[in-house]
């Protein structure tokens, strides 16, 4: 019952597989078990696995399949419960602690055929009778003789095992594998269809539609087929009026996966919105970092904020103002994590709260998203003064080296002070450095250029973030991925800079390092992402970019313009309407915007408007060669705070 190790897998139940016998698609999984001989092939609903093995004639041997609920990925079960309830019926739960603490899943399994032995273990130690309760309790189904065919339907609930039995009835009640696959798959095919492609490259279009793929699963849904589920106060809710969802990685996805939703997944959106709401009257603040339905409080920033505040400020339906307001203040006005020092003394001091530099980036972002929420709803006060906090970035800019730095108790800039170096989860940034926290402005960059003196000097300053080198620090986070000199795609900080040539004028900048970017960072290999995908995020960049647009400040309501990597892209909208973008000229060498129209009119903003993308229409860029340096370049028609 021990599943052995890869160097000695003759010691336990593991098993060798080859990639030559082995399929991986959207809605279904087949390999070979190469050791027993097994083809094993998967599929699914939204709450039921279902499972087909496919067994070689054992000669008389028996057949079996091991239900291990000690196994997990990176966590550790601590009670686990197994029962066989009739010869085709098991059911049980498996509790475990990783990264969240507190970690319920229920389940129940239906086997195709009865099972004429079914032997239970606590790790290695026998137990008796038809039901185990332990830390690592397995169970074992034996057949006699090779069953042929066997197929298992597993429904799984966070709420109990009879809800999880509800789930197969209501989503596989019968034993067609091949039907609940193609279901699987066209659910996948309407999925991918969201955003369509054409280009030339075959390489673009795997990265394309890889990338949506991975963009779509997370968050997750968390909740039964009756609407049941179970909110972070480990309390039951039944039949909620939305659907629950977890895994919000928010100090990631609020940066551009969120945005993408309100485009090519807006159906999705209140429900996740919803479920925000939910958590945050559960647990007294919105969600930090959720999983399984647990607060994991990982990373800087109250960073639920800005992505409510932009599906509310884009008209998301089902989301009440005030009662939205009030949700976005109380993330704002605890007394955790240095949000005591910004509401007291307006910074938070680095010789009293580690990575304070990145905490007070993060916060004057959330607060900018909070003041445009107040002041669509007309609270002046509250307006006025979030604005105020959104501005608090600039007390960490140094005038002299031109970096954001950290500030000590009595105003004055730490020393001694390395713009390259990086001390993980101990410095004033968090996985970063001064290099790359410097341009964490994205809702008022603007305000940053006026910091720097001059467009110029702006640019300039940029222009040595993708050149600069340096040795970042024994300490410093793996997360610093991606490089191109300072500049580090592979963390979810660096991902607006490459767009802010822009606010300068300079567009023709944006384009290139964007397509450098798309170029050097997304490969169509396993390892084809420069950092964590992280929920979604890093995929998102790659959509969004190659489509030509990105959303530097979400809850602003508008797009930057790039430098499309695909010759034609379409957003499938509500109501039966699509956003088209059609790029002439494009090529690897055209990189730059010539010219752009929107609806048939000639376009010379370098941005593109929530509202005109999301009414239907058409983009048409033309690019080329060489930059278009009036493109974009007068003050007008550069990208803005507030639109």
């Amino acid at each position: 019952t021990d599943k052995g190790q890869q160097k000695a897998p003759h010691q336990g139940y593991l098993s060798r597989y080859s990639h030559q016998r082995e399929v991986a698609q959207p809605g279904y999984y087949a390999v070979t078990l190469d050791t027993y001989g097994v083809r094993a092939e998967l599929t699914s609903t939204e709450r039921v696995g279902m499972h087909r093995y496919t067994f070689p004639a054992t000669g008389g041997k028996p057949a079996r399949v091991i239900i291990d609920l000690k196994e997990g990925i990176d966590d550790k079960s601590t009670d686990t419960y197994l029962e066989q309830v009739d010869p085709q019926t098991f059911v049980g739960y498996r509790f475990s602690k990783g990264w969240a603490k507190n970690q319920k899943l229920f389940f129940a399994i239906k086997t195709s055929a009865p099972v004429p032995a079914f032997a239970l273990y606590n790790e290695a130690q026998a137990l008796t009778g038809k039901s185990g309760k332990g830390a690592a309790v397995k169970g074992v189904l034996t057949f006699a003789k090779s069953p042929g065919t066997l197929q298992l339907k597993v429904g799984i609930s966070p709420v109990s095992s009879q809800n999880a039995l509800a789930n197969i009835q209501a989503e596989v009640p019968g034993w067609d594998f091949a039907k609940v696959r193609q279901a699987a798959q066209a659910k996948w095919e309407t999925q991918l269809g969201k955003v369509t492609i054409e280009t030339k490259d075959p390489v673009v279009r795997r990265i394309f539609y890889t990338a949506v793929y991975h963009a779509w699963f997370a968050p997750a849904l968390f909740n039964d087929a009756n609407g049941d589920y179970r909110g972070t106060d480990d309390k039951v809710y039944p039949k909620a009026p939305f659907a629950n969802y977890t895994i919000f990685s928010l100090w990631d996805t609020y940066r551009t996966e969120q945005s993408l939703f309100t485009l090519a997944q807006p159906e999705r959106v209140g429900d996740m919105m919803q479920s925000m709401m939910a958590i945050g009257r559960q647990q007294g603040k919105l969600p930090i970092w959720h999983l399984m339905g647990n607060e994991t409080n990982t990373m800087v920033g109250y960073s639920a904020v800005p992505a409510l505040a932009e599906a509310y400020l884009k008209g998301t339906p089902g989301l009440d103002g005030r009662q939205v307001l009030s949700a976005l203040k109380l993330a704002s006005t605890r007394d955790d994590q240095g949000v005591n020092y910004v509401k007291s003394i307006g910074f938070i001091p680095a010789d009293k709260e580690s990575e304070s530099v990145a905490k007070a980036m993060e916060y004057a972002i959330d607060d900018w998203s909070i003041a445009q929420v107040a002041k669509k709803l007309g609270e002046q006060a509250d307006y006025e003064e979030y604005s105020k906090r959104a501005k608090y970035y600039q007390k960490y800019f140094d005038p002299h080296t031109r970096f954001m730095r950290g500030l000590t108790t009595d105003g004055k800039f730490q020393l001694p002070f390395d713009p390259i170096q990086s001390i993980h989860r101990q410095n004033n940034y968090t996985e970063g450095n001064a290099w790359q926290y410097t341009w964490l402005v994205p809702h008022d960059v603007p305000g940053l250029i006026k910091l720097f003196g001059s467009d110029a000097a702006f640019t300039q300053k940029l222009d040595s973030l993708f050149i600069i080198k340096g040795d970042l620090g024994a300490s410093a986070s793996p997360d610093i991925s991606g490089l191109i000199g300072m500049y580090a795609h592979g963390n979810e900080p660096s991902h607006a800079t490459t767009y802010l040539y822009s606010y300068a004028g300079q567009q023709w900048k944006t384009a290139e390092k964007v397509r450098q970017v798309l170029r050097e960072m997304y490969l169509d290999k396993p390892d084809g992402i420069s950092g964590n995908e992280d929920c979604g995020q890093m995929s998102a960049w790659y959509i969004m970019s190659a489509m030509g647009f990105y959303p530097v400040s979400p809850s602003s309501g508008a797009y930057v313009l790039g430098s499309p990597a695909v010759d034609k892209a379409t957003i499938r909208l509500p109501q039966g309407k699509s956003f088209t973008v059609n790029v002439q000229n494009n090529s690897p060498k055209n990189i730059y915007i010539q010219s752009v129209a929107l609806n048939g009119q000639p376009y010379a903003n370098s941005y593109v408007l929530h509202r005109d993308i999301v009414a239907g229409g058409t983009l048409e860029l033309v690019m080329g060669p060489q930059p278009n340096r009036t493109f974009g370049t007068a003050p007008a028609n550069r990208p803005k705070e507030v639109y």
